[in-house]
């Protein structure tokens, strides 16, 4: 009888213990939180969205409802090209509004102009996916 008693306890302890995780982070096929901070990743949210050479996806991380960055994932765009994306477009949503990022006006980079309108589109994709689905 105690050995029952025993396992049920533990039982019920192991059902605590994953209750207290699941509470602090959440999980979707395009958002994650964890500590207080969400990830949108846009990969299946902008599959259609082609940069030069195809799709761009990122990760746009947002706490207390500011972007506060945005990271571009694996993508076949030209190297040099998109390297310039990332140093002179990416920073631009750095503490912006999430409200003021779903319609912001951001300057496309000179020279990569197809890449830089994708990594756009992208991030107004998972801003309004995060409007959308934030608890």
């Amino acid at each position: 009888m105690k050995k029952w008693l025993w396992t049920s306890l533990c039982v019920v302890a192991l059902a605590a213990a994953v209750a207290v995780i699941l509470g602090c982070t959440t999980s979707d096929e395009h958002m994650t939180k964890k500590d207080g901070v969400y990830i949108v990743n846009t990969t299946k949210l902008g599959a259609d969205v082609q940069g030069y050479n195809g799709p761009t996806p990122l990760n746009i991380y947002i706490k207390d409802n500011k972007i506060q960055k945005v990271e571009a994932l694996p993508n076949e765009e030209t190297p040099g090209f998109f390297q310039r994306v990332q140093n002179e477009l990416l920073g631009k949503w750095n503490g912006m509004d999430v409200k003021k990022a779903a319609t912001a006006e951001i300057d496309a980079v000179t020279g990569a102009t197809y890449s830089s309108n994708a990594v756009k589109e992208n991030v107004k994709i998972g801003v309004k996916y995060y409007q959308k689905h934030k608890k």
